[in-house]
């Protein structure tokens, strides 16, 4: 079974129909997955045992957990609908018709063919157009966000859409609050709490309070994968001190769950971590939140250079976007200004097709880094304080 040919949907699925684990229960299951590295970003394992040896790239790995993932969760519901269909039906759900960069992939006549597209597309990206830390961290761990609203898409298909928004949302709250319960903060740590506050993927509304996304996580597997969630945050400096053990046993009181399960997210992060320090990229550098910054810009602006031209010729068109940017190299944005130009970079986004990761999810957490470097591209005249590189 090949990953990266055609017809592999079709293959896994039929060399599973025997897996032993789609008789577990969901706890077990989603510790298994946890040990392949896929809730981390970084998937140094599959889940069949059949395929434990097999030469399989990160991205090919990926595609295999993430779609036996969707296929456990669906057999755990009774539900008489084909598998395939099913699931492409719900990515067509929760798709955003004006934004979406799966939108020109609905036509495709076979479902099988369509989902292989669909996944790919979800999870690969070019390590010429950005580095493995990036893909690791950032993307691939939010990748069971899909997984939690097919949860929820089978029960009920109602408003779908609005709870994957909602979940996101409520992580991101914790997740800040996590990260903020730091007593003592590197440049790092303030960095990537502003990349975080300044990227809310749905602008359109303000994150919820603590106490209401509190509220919202309410599934099993949703407070486990949140727990999970912090303890990777709070490991950026590779520890988890004293204040951020306070934090846990309080989100620990306010989820209702038993010691014992924050206990096991931290003892599996340390253990993860520390067994595949040399197979994960991220981990081989000094500091986590360093290393996701840095790596951050330097993608961005790979990017904006190769897009150049074409951006230049794009943002022209946009005279509200250029006018924002330009202002942006002498002073703050507002609020209403960042969304609006996030808004309108997006669409722009859209039609340029190698920036399509910043449709991904976690791909808004590059915008800061991008208005940054955009103004550059602009007429000097835009920006009166300019000095040019010799």
């Amino acid at each position: 079974m090949n990953p990266s040919a055609n017809g592999w949907i079709k293959k896994l699925l039929s060399e599973v129909s025997e897996w032993d684990d789609i008789q577990t229960d969901t706890t077990t299951f989603y510790q298994k997955l946890k040990e392949t590295g896929f809730v981390y970003g970084s998937n140094v394992d599959v889940l069949p045992d059949n395929y434990k040896n097999n030469d399989f790239t990160d991205e090919e790995r990926c595609k295999i957990n993430l779609l036996l993932t969707f296929y456990f969760i669906y057999k755990k519901q009774n539900t008489n609908e084909n598998f395939t269909e099913h699931l492409i039906r719900y990515y067509k759900s929760i798709s955003n018709n004006k934004r979406s960069f799966f939108e020109d992939l609905f036509g495709d006549k076979s479902s099988e063919s369509l989902l292989e597209k669909l996944i790919h597309k979800r999870i690969y990206i070019d390590d010429n157009l950005i580095t493995k830390t990036f893909n690791y961290f950032l993307i691939n761990a939010l990748l069971f966000v899909d997984i939690l609203g097919y949860q929820r898409f089978l029960k009920h298909e109602n408003k779908i859409r609005n709870y994957v928004i909602n979940i996101e949302s409520a992580l991101e709250t914790i997740v800040f609050s996590a990260i903020d319960s730091k007593t003592q903060k590197s440049e790092y740590d303030t960095n990537l709490i502003r990349l975080f506050e300044d990227s809310v993927r749905h602008k359109n509304s303000e994150l919820p309070s603590y106490t209401d996304a509190i509220n919202f996580i309410s599934e099993p597997l949703e407070k486990l994968y949140l727990v999970d969630l912090v303890c990777m945050a709070l490991w950026s400096d590779k520890i988890i001190d004293a204040e951020e053990l306070e934090f846990l046993d309080q989100l620990k009181t306010d989820l209702q769950l038993d010691s014992e399960v924050m206990s096991k997210s931290v003892e599996d992060i340390n253990v993860f971590y520390e067994t595949h320090k040399d197979d994960v990229a991220f981990l081989r550098s000094k500091n986590l939140a360093q290393s996701f910054y840095d790596n951050s810009s330097k993608v961005v602006s790979k990017l904006i250079k190769r897009n150049s031209k074409r951006l230049i010729r794009e943002l022209s068109e946009s005279k509200e976007a250029m006018a924002l940017l330009a202002q942006s190299t002498q002073r703050n944005l507002t609020d209403e200004e960042q969304k609006k130009i996030q808004s309108q970079l997006l669409d722009i986004f859209k039609s340029i097709p190698s920036l399509a990761i910043f449709m991904l999810p976690g791909g808004m957490i590059l915008l800061p880094l991008f208005v940054k470097f955009i103004p550059k591209l602009l007429p000097s005249a835009f920006d009166e304080n300019r000095i040019e590189d010799d």
